[in-house]
């Protein structure tokens, strides 16, 4: 396979991006720094990117833009003391700070015996990336062609934070990898309110309604996954275990995906096809229902016909916008698959909607 667009990361170089997810004081932190110790005795350079020392607390702060005012509706919350300051954190440049890690955690990979120059270092902790950066410069005697573990400790709350290290992953040929670490609530709440700087139980509580754990059966990236209780702590048996992990991972580098608009566009137009011919089965059954009601209120014959054409011409402009907007923003790739059961009842719910106002109107006009 050509590697073409893939960077100049050496292929023989065998790394891999194992990403740490989890609730705050579930003890990712503690498993990343027994994972690289673990690795370095085994003669592996490793290091350990930590986003809460990386990412300052001005990525938090409001963006006062005029986009941001036009999106101000549509915008989701990241959470920092959400209730009270909700919207004005919705419109932080969180997002774009993690980028520029990535950014950085692509450049070290090219050339992880030299240190990487901060060139947008207003927006990284300098320090702090100097410690993951640095870590490697000081393994003195160890091969260039040492395996190389880099360990990403962060929330990860989202599946799609993950997706964009697997692609950074998929893109250089790299391994990856994903461990999700769980324990009771009440133990992570009492952990994290033990910490010098604790986070805000508020924003705890969001963030446990938010988590999306590693799902392989809806995101076959995610296959590479394990889960582990830390309720009683990190063990010598859940490091063991991830190790495997990484060493599986490593031994199986991912592959930057071949082009296949064609294929897309078929699986896109075929998804949307089937939603709609679903949702069209679905309304038919809601109009006969209704037609059903109307009857049994022995509504004048005219009335009743007149009903069934209003219904009708409803369903036929509601499925075909239907399929337009399916078009327009479906997106199907082989990593993330659709969930069409719940595709469909969200566009029939929209149509039942429409109906129950034609059915109101009906009645107003003949009652």
């Amino acid at each position: 396979m050509s590697t073409k667009g893939c960077g100049s990361i050496p292929r023989r170089l065998r790394a891999c991006l194992c990403v740490l997810c989890g609730l705050p004081a579930v003890g990712k932190s503690t498993l990343a720094q027994a994972l690289s110790n673990t690795a370095a005795q085994r003669g592996w350079k490793t290091t350990e990117v930590c986003y809460d020392e990386l990412i300052s607390q001005h990525a938090f702060r409001p963006r006062a833009t005029e986009d941001d005012q036009r999106h101000q509706t549509n915008a989701p919350c990241e959470f920092e003391d959400c209730d009270s300051k909700r919207t004005a954190l919705m419109h932080t440049e969180w997002r774009s700070h993690r980028q520029v890690v990535l950014q950085y955690i692509e450049e070290l990979l090219k050339k992880p015996e030299a240190s990487v120059n901060l060139q947008t270092s207003h927006q990284i902790n300098r320090a702090s990336w100097e410690k993951c950066d640095g870590g490697l410069l000081e393994l003195d005697g160890v091969d260039d062609s040492a395996p190389l573990l880099i360990v990403l400790d962060d929330n990860f709350y989202y599946s799609s934070m993950r997706y964009e290290v697997y692609q950074l992953a998929r893109k250089h040929y790299l391994g990856f990898c994903q461990v999700y670490l769980q324990c009771a609530v009440e133990s992570c709440m009492s952990r994290n309110h033990n910490r010098p700087d604790p986070v805000p139980t508020q924003v705890m509580l969001e963030m446990i309604k938010r988590l999306e754990p590693p799902n392989p059966k809806k995101n076959s990236w995610e296959t590479n996954s394990i889960s582990l209780t830390t309720t009683q702590n990190v063990s010598n048996e859940d490091v063991m275990k991830v190790m495997e992990l990484i060493s599986c991972a490593m031994s199986n580098p991912l592959s930057p995906v071949e082009d296949n608009t064609e294929q897309k566009e078929a699986d896109r137009l075929k998804c949307s096809s089937s939603v709609v011919h679903q949702a069209d089965q679905a309304c038919r059954r809601l109009i006969s229902e209704a037609m059903k009601t109307a009857r049994e209120n022995q509504g004048p014959p005219e009335c009743v016909r007149t009903l069934a054409a209003q219904l009708n011409e409803s369903k036929t402009r509601f499925l075909l916008n239907l399929r337009r907007q399916l078009l327009q923003d479906l997106s199907l790739t082989p990593e993330e698959d659709i969930d069409m059961e719940n595709v469909v009842k969200r566009a029939v719910n929209v149509f039942d909607q429409e109906k129950r106002d034609i059915l109101f109107r009906f009645k107003n006009k003949y009652s």
